[in-house]
């Protein structure tokens, strides 16, 4: 046999063998890892989920007699990072963390609009919560490649949140006004 017809089969038996070890991007066939980034799972969640919070609640009639109804709940904190833009980096690249972060939650607007009709839902009176949330928290700046930085900023950031909700109207039949309430909470007052 000549030399090339031999080195040809030995080539032929031995890649096989090359080909299925090592660290080469191929060595596992369709079973190949492939990398993805972190955060793609949480960007899937937030486009395929409903969004249940962002309806309008509808609560009970307001009753003559009773005083209006305060903006007692401010957002939670789970609702302000929510809405609270974080930007994404790539890892050991460029990564952005927060520290020590504070909220402070001030009520800006408190206000009953007459009764009205809704679409879907009848006379209402819509409930106006406007809310300012300011977000102090000290930034950090990241990077390892190509030579290690960081940064640490102190930021304050303010978003305002609107917690409208309606408030079904009956008229000023106060017994009518009770019915509905027991019908909606359950309790009658």
């Amino acid at each position: 046999m000549s030399g090339f017809r031999k080195l040809g089969l030995f080539a032929f038996a031995v890649a096989p063998a090359v080909l299925a070890t090592g660290c080469h991007p191929f060595g596992m066939g369709i079973f190949t890892p492939i990398p993805v980034q972190p955060w793609v799972a949480e960007r899937m969640t937030q486009k395929y989920t409903p969004a249940v919070g962002d309806r309008t609640p509808i609560m009970p009639p307001i009753r003559d007699g009773y005083p209006a109804p305060l903006c007692e709940d401010p957002p939670g904190d789970h609702e302000v990072l929510r809405i609270f833009k974080i930007r994404r980096g790539v890892p050991y690249v460029y990564e952005q963390f927060f520290d020590d972060v504070h909220m402070i939650k001030n009520r800006l607007v408190d206000k009953i609009d007459p009764p009205r009709f809704f679409p879907l839902v009848g006379l209402a009176q819509l409930h106006h919560c406007h809310w300012e949330v300011v977000i102090k928290f000290v930034e950090t700046q990241q990077s390892d490649w190509p030579f290690p930085t960081n940064i640490k900023r102190n930021r304050t950031q303010v978003i305002y949140i609107d917690k409208d909700h309606l408030h079904l109207y009956v008229g000023p039949n106060p017994d009518m006004q009770r019915q509905i309430l027991q019908e909606m909470t359950k309790y009658g007052g």
